[in-house]
């Protein structure tokens, strides 16, 4: 099948957050959903699963495991058994339920900043106190990790470091050796890693993810890693996500923290969550190529017709990180966007330390509305 994304979708007759949150001359390029049709496999067996008309509560697929299993054989050569994984309705609701497992109130978690803005506030959750680590922004507009730094800002009631990886918003996907480093580094000092790879399966050509729990065992006894179907295949509404803890007693810290509160996932985020790991591969492998157009299609445009704006090309992800600090548009440049464009995109300070002057678009979209949208900005700075 081939799949139409330059297809223009209505989605301001539906209740979608991204295009409700602003009045219709608003364009939204902001949260983090594409404007594409999710895959055909799994709009069908939504379908078949809604027309059978009973929607009670719900017990896993028994095949769902093995499909994960399987993928992460395939993609990753990490070995996972059918016990360490856990379904959850979100990694957020993860990454805060590994907040409350970890440590106890007044200790420490680290992150790194800028940053996706739950991850700022999780820690204060569960009574703990959040430590920031800033990414180095590179003169190509990339980032790396200041090992120095990261290594000095722990202390020594730094219990869990939150990972963000491929990291949102910045568009990093961080090799094999960072990730081993960093796992040195957190091993000895003794901290475990929650590592959000939401993004996992959004990575552009010469940029593998590596899950930093499969870089050994011993590293995988120290993690919770955070997966979801939800941003690869466009289904985030369907509040499905996996956890995968192979220790186990780490595991069952982790499930005692969320008894009372978290709930399981619903049916149709099931349904979805199969359909798509089983067979959603070929809508991936079409999205990801268009997405990898759109952004290079971007890097080009905002070189050149954007001046005083400058950007990172994303390793993986659909997050574009802008630098328009030069353009002394004060700490939120995202108000004049919306302002004197009518474009919606993602304030820099709401990613934390290192995000001033920033902002983040979403160019998981069609052709012409990106194109849309930087036509605005154009003409916004060139009439200010």
């Amino acid at each position: 099948m081939t799949y139409n994304f330059d297809q223009l979708i209505d989605r301001r007759s539906t209740e979608s957050a991204k295009w409700r949150a602003y009045p219709p001359d608003v364009l939204p390029m902001w949260v983090a959903d594409m404007d594409f049709r999710s895959p055909e496999p799994v709009i069908q067996a939504l379908l078949e699963r809604v027309t059978h008309g009973v929607l009670g509560y719900p017990k896993e697929p028994p095949e769902l495991r093995d499909v994960i299993i399987e993928r992460l054989a395939e993609r990753y050569h990490w070995k996972v058994e059918p016990e360490e994984i856990l379904l959850a309705p979100g990694v957020v609701t993860g990454f805060i339920q590994a907040c409350h497992a970890i440590g106890s109130p007044g200790d420490d978690v680290i992150v790194q900043t800028p940053v996706y803005g739950p991850f700022l506030k999780a820690p204060g959750y569960a009574g703990l106190n959040r430590l920031d680590s800033e990414l180095v922004r590179e003169a190509n507009g990339s980032y790396s990790i200041d090992f120095e730094d990261f290594e000095r800002t722990i202390t020594a009631k730094t219990g869990l470091f939150i990972l963000c990886n491929p990291h949102n918003p910045v568009g990093r996907v961080f090799t094999q050796p960072e990730l081993s480093r960093l796992a040195e580094i957190c091993l000895r000092k003794g901290l475990v890693i929650c590592s959000d790879e939401i993004h996992c399966d959004l990575v552009f050509s010469g940029h593998p993810h590596t899950p930093i729990a499969a870089l050994d065992p011993e590293v995988a006894r120290r993690s919770i890693t955070l997966m979801a179907p939800s941003k690869t295949y466009n289904i985030a509404g369907l509040d499905c996500s996996i956890v995968i803890i192979q220790d186990a007693v780490l595991r069952d810290r982790f499930c005692k923290a969320g008894k009372g509160m978290v709930k399981g996932v619903n049916v149709l985020g099931l349904t979805a969550a199969l359909a798509a790991y089983r067979d959603g591969q070929s809508w991936l492998d079409e999205v990801l190529a268009y997405l990898e157009g759109n952004r290079d299609y971007l890097a080009s445009y905002v070189a050149r017709e954007l001046p005083g704006v400058t950007m990172g090309v994303p390793d993986g992800t659909y997050l574009a990180w802008l630098d328009c600090r030069s353009l002394e548009l004060g700490v939120d440049p995202a108000a004049y966007f919306l302002e004197k464009a009518r474009v919606a995109v993602s304030d820099g300070p709401h990613f934390g330390r290192g995000g001033e002057g920033f902002i983040r678009l979403n160019f998981g979209c069609p052709r012409s509305m990106l194109t849309d949208a930087l036509d605005r900005m154009r003409q916004a700075l060139i009439h200010r």
